[in-house]
């Protein structure tokens, strides 16, 4: 995936769709959306005299060196034949050691029944949100499901209910200002190859070593 911090506009769309169609339970972000140097988002800083604004939309980074795959007890954190890392909802025993491990801060765990939690957030009976199917990798493993267990660890897929079918994530469907882009980095071709090519693309925490799959075209000119 390849975002265009020229373009993020901070609306956080992103943000709401994902949680759509995705059935997080209340409470739960799998993407956010950052005002940088800033304690509220959409609030401007002062730097160098000039106030500026941009803003940094974060989640699964789809590591390919990933930590938190390393250190899961279970294997229920895999990466997949497409290079994206998963959780097998069926596996996870919710250590969370995965949470301590990802140096991006992305991962959630499920502390609620997510019928109780939807009741206590006011949602009328009976009322549910998101994918209505479970879906499975090829190998049969639970990687999506609206009926979400609790004392487990979510995070980002990619969409895999959307993205194995040839579809795009929904976060770069959504995205009024455009500023997503979603493709096969193999592929010289590609858009999101031609974008990292040209546009000087950098990625967070590059000095970790955990090789994100997540690219960011940094602001040309910040918001003032």
């Amino acid at each position: 995936m390849v975002i265009d911090l020229d373009r993020c506009i901070g609306c956080r769309t992103c943000a709401v769709v994902c949680k759509g169609h995705n059935s997080q339970p209340p409470g739960m972000w799998w993407n956010r959306v950052f005002t940088p140097g800033s304690p509220e988002h959409q609030l401007p800083v002062a730097q160098n005299g000039e106030v500026e604004m941009y803003f940094l939309p974060v989640s699964c980074q789809m590591c390919e060196n990933a930590p938190c795959e390393k250190v899961c007890p279970v294997g229920a954190t895999y990466t997949d034949d497409r290079g994206r890392v998963l959780v097998d909802y069926e596996r996870c025993i919710g250590c969370r050691y995965c949470m301590a491990a990802c140096p991006y801060g992305v991962r959630q765990f499920n502390w609620e029944d997510q019928h109780k939690a939807k009741a206590k957030a006011g949602y009328m009976p009976g009322y549910d949100y998101g994918y209505p199917f479970e879906h499975r990798d090829r190998n049969g493993r639970l990687v999506y499901t609206p009926d979400r267990p609790k004392g487990i660890v979510e995070k980002c897929t990619f969409c895999v209910q959307y993205t194995d079918k040839g579809e795009l994530p929904v976060c770069v469907q959504a995205c009024p200002a455009g500023a997503r882009f979603f493709g096969d980095l193999d592929d010289p071709k590609s858009e999101v190859s031609r974008l990292v090519r040209e546009r000087q693309a950098l990625r967070l925490k590059e000095e970790l070593g955990t090789k994100p799959k997540v690219y960011y075209l940094p602001p040309t000119r910040p918001r003032k």
